[in-house]
């Protein structure tokens, strides 16, 4: 383990060589489109949701920055158990630090620790409801840069838990779209 501590550390600050006179955006707004894939659990089958994700990213340094992320995921999955469709959508409202590594002029990946909330409504078999989950995040991304003030998030990848109905889903996010930096 300290080893694979050393070697990313090295890496790390191999890479910051290269950034020492670049300038960076204090705020990056993103807005794009998002694929969720939900797992329930080991005994029925997950689903997947298409929908929209939008955050705002504010920076103390070139590095280290504060996030908000917002989503929505809508679809209409056939529930095996159940034998029909059930219409759902969910919603995520997260929060926590982003790093970004700026590796050259034009391309920034990035890491981030959100924690936050979800909430599900889901309707289908004569039945309908909604629940709320405490809900967190972690993954990261690239974005690269096509203009001083826009880039292309070209993939951002998040394993996303909530735990609704007293059971924990461990939940695949992707998302991709436009990041205006200011």
């Amino acid at each position: 383990m300290l080893r694979f501590l050393g070697l990313v550390t090295s890496i790390l600050l191999v890479l910051s060589c290269f950034t020492a006179a670049q300038e960076h955006s204090t705020v990056d707004l993103f807005a794009g489109y998002q694929y969720t894939h939900v797992a329930l659990g080991h005994d029925i089958n997950g689903f997947n949701l298409n929908g929209w994700n939008v955050s705002a990213n504010a920076f103390f340094n070139k590095y280290l920055g504060v996030s908000a992320d917002f989503s929505g995921n809508y679809g209409s999955p056939r529930i095996s158990v159940l034998g029909t469709n059930v219409s759902a959508q969910s919603y995520t409202y997260l929060f926590g630090p982003i790093v970004r590594f700026p590796v050259s002029p034009k391309i920034t990946p990035f890491g981030h620790v959100l924690f936050g909330g979800a909430h599900i409504n889901a309707s289908g078999f004569g039945l309908s409801g909604s629940d709320n989950s405490f809900s967190w995040a972690m993954g990261g991304g690239v974005d690269a840069e096509v203009h001083p003030h826009v880039a292309i998030r070209l993939g951002q990848v998040d394993w996303l838990r909530t735990q609704f109905a007293d059971s924990t889903q461990s939940n695949f996010r992707y998302s991709v779209g436009v990041v205006f930096k200011y």
